[in-house]
């Protein structure tokens, strides 16, 4: 019975897609559905407008109601250790870039979870993971991409759209599909446990590595450049003079 089961799970992951018109946050409508009912990975939950959009920390998300891809994916990288987890960060960056760049040039991750078209945010990630004892037993992938919207109203500095550059109107219910099979090729790498290949692809597409640029740390603004990310998602910088440094989330701020 149980071999039955993984099977049919196996057949049904990537597949469902529910759409709403509107939630408070995928993230959050995701994680209480997660509590009382079974979803097969890679199941995606999107909606045309999020009340309470969540970016990182205590950040918010922008968009206008059906204009833009807002969604959730639920995955199980039970495989994966804890102190790598933020290659599943890589993993998914890189599937939104894979599938940015089939419509735009010039698409980078700007660390730790955003996507950069030039030096303007295109898309960012939240992702939200249930730990239960060494394994990463649940993790819930929210991923913001500005699709269609022209205008944007707050107090953000550098918002952009596929439209804006493209001049193009996009169908969200195919672009959906086409973003999940990007995300899912990643995915399977990192499942496979092609972390070097993984880390390599990341650095290729990584915002401002390896060129000196100004940052801000503890009210004191210096130039260095990014030499890479650590496997705890450190970002690793250094200067001019050769002093190495590692910042951990909003330790550090990119001047644009």
């Amino acid at each position: 019975m149980e071999i039955t089961l993984q099977k049919k799970r196996i057949m049904e992951s990537w597949q469902k897609i529910i759409s709403f018109n509107k939630v408070d946050s995928t993230n959050s409508y995701f994680s209480d559905l997660l509590k009382v009912q079974d979803f097969a990975e890679g199941s995606i939950i999107s909606a045309l407008y999020q009340e309470s959009g969540k970016g990182q920390g205590n950040n918010t998300w922008e968009s206008k109601k059906g204009k833009n891809l807002l969604l959730s994916i639920v995955l199980y990288p039970v495989i994966l250790p804890i102190d790598k987890h933020f290659l599943l960060s890589k993993a998914v960056s890189l599937g939104i870039i894979d599938y940015a760049s089939t419509k735009i040039a010039d698409v980078k991750i700007k660390w730790p979870n955003d996507i950069y078209f030039e030096d303007n945010k295109l898309a960012g990630i939240l992702i939200e993971n249930v730990i239960k004892g060494s394994k990463i037993n649940q993790s819930i992938v929210g991923i913001g991409i500005n699709l269609n919207q022209t205008n944007f109203t707050s107090d953000l500095p550098n918002p952009v759209s596929l439209k804006q550059i493209t001049n193009k109107n996009y169908l969200i219910e195919q672009e959906i599909v086409k973003l999940r099979n990007s995300i899912r090729f990643y995915y399977e790498m990192l499942m496979k446990k092609k972390y070097y290949e993984i880390n390599s692809e990341y650095l290729k597409c990584l915002y401002r590595y390896n060129s000196f640029n100004e940052y801000r740390s503890n009210n004191k603004t210096f130039t260095a450049k990014i030499t890479g990310v650590s496997e705890l998602g450190y970002l690793q910088l250094e200067t001019k003079e050769n002093e190495k440094m590692e910042f951990d989330f909003k330790e550090v701020e990119f001047i644009i």
